[in-house]
């Protein structure tokens, strides 16, 4: 892993777009310590460094998709995006007032997307499994050939705009974030299409931003609370009483409006949903690890398909102290307010997890559950933006208004 020769990879990567940016996502976004340095910061480089299409390019996909007379559509667009994400780019617009839901001239976000990303997902998502498994450059227990089936599933779904357009149409209903002032969920124009999405354009700063050293206004110690616990209790929610998930838990998919004093949540492609029956096996899973059931937890582990039972005690141990570690914040013996951050009782059971992963890799005999694949991802990085603000506020209490209003199937 010469110097060269990252930036050689990378490179390479950057071209295949949807697939290699999914990848750099799943890869980034967890705190796993299981990638050498080197691998990481590729990981990391795909992520931060996105290439966006030419201008000629961008006209075609908007001309294909709403019709030669688009421009009619917007007072402006401004040609150079301001974001990209693993399938598409998003530019700021101006949606006119004879388009605009509310009558009037609206600031908007147009997502568009790459040209024939959806064609190239399978041959890409085959060429880094070339190479990853060529170069042996990650472990065995990663399962890989599950990790990219997976993915390919994932952005299958992300490329279809109408998807995410419903589930942000959802999301904003009073049935689920409507009537909730903590949250802002933008609006979607009617004329989106399957690969051009225009949506209200949010005014708020990403949270990575505005926790970064260099952040030109800081936040409270109360206002990164209030965040933190607000984002872990949508999560919670999200699995135990929609059982639908906006599953990218990346730092600029949540901005912070201190005008409004609103989280903006926004890019729900990565939107999943989860069967009552899966939902209920995992909630006896997470109540046994809170209840430091070793037996409880294993049996539910089973039934789940974390383990076969044929596993060594080795794993055994190593998989329900995973899951207890993961628990902690929710048990009724844990103090509160719980800390996150550096030095805080998280940073200690971060510690202690990373401690199991080697011993997991080696004996593990079969991938996890498909559906925890996108649900740790979002737990996980609901937790660690939480790390990163330095948060302090009672988990348990959270856990309590979330669960003791579940009712599992009879």
């Amino acid at each position: 892993m010469t110097e060269a020769n990252i930036h050689r990879l990378v490179s390479k990567l950057l071209k295949m777009r949807g697939a290699a940016l999914k990848l750099g996502q799943f890869m980034s976004i967890q705190d796993t310590h299981v990638l050498s340095p080197a691998v990481d910061r590729i990981f990391r480089m795909v992520q931060d460094s996105a290439h966006y299409m030419p201008d000629w390019q961008m006209e075609k996909v908007i001309s294909t998709s709403m019709g030669a007379d688009w421009p009619s559509c917007f007072d402006s667009l401004d040609r150079i995006p301001f974001a990209a994400a693993s399938i598409g780019q998003v530019h700021r617009a101006v949606l006119s007032a004879s388009h605009s839901p509310t009558g009037r001239a609206e600031d908007v976000a147009v997502k568009i997307q790459f040209p024939k990303i959806v064609d190239s997902i399978e041959s890409d998502l085959g060429y880094i499994k070339m190479l990853l498994t060529a170069s042996s450059l990650l472990p065995k227990g990663l399962f890989l050939d599950r990790t990219i089936d997976v993915m390919k599933g994932e952005l299958a779904d992300e490329c279809s705009y109408i998807r995410e357009a419903s589930f942000l149409r959802k999301f904003g209903s009073p049935d689920f974030l409507g009537n909730d002032p903590r949250f802002k969920v933008p609006w979607v124009w009617e004329g989106s299409t399957d690969e051009v999405l225009v949506m209200e354009r949010v005014r708020g700063v990403n949270i990575g931003e505005i926790t970064h050293q260099n952040a030109t206004r800081k936040l409270s110690q109360e206002e990164r609370n209030d965040i933190a616990s607000s984002i872990l209790q949508l999560c919670l929610r999200e699995l135990f009483d929609f059982r639908l998930m906006q599953t990218d838990p990346n730092w600029t998919n949540f901005l912070w409006n201190a005008q409004t004093r609103q989280i903006e949540l926004v890019d729900f492609g990565a939107t999943r949903e989860y069967t009552k029956e899966f939902m209920d096996n995992w909630l006896h899973l997470l109540q046994s690890a809170i209840s430091e059931d070793r037996t409880s937890c294993i049996e539910w582990s089973i039934k789940l398909g974390y383990l076969t039972g044929q596993e060594t005690d080795i794993m055994f141990d190593a998989h329900v102290a995973s899951m207890t570690l993961l628990a902690t914040p929710f048990r009724p013996t844990t103090t509160q307010p719980f800390a996150f951050g550096s030095g805080s009782a998280w940073a200690d059971i971060t510690a202690k997890t990373r401690e199991q992963i080697p011993i997991m890799l080696n004996h593990r005999l079969t991938p996890p559950p498909r559906e925890t694949y996108s649900l740790n991802r979002k737990l996980s990085g609901s937790f660690l933006l939480a790390s990163r603000l330095g948060a302090r506020f009672d988990t348990r209490t959270l856990w309590d208004t979330i669960i003791d209003r579940y009712q599992f199937s009879t």
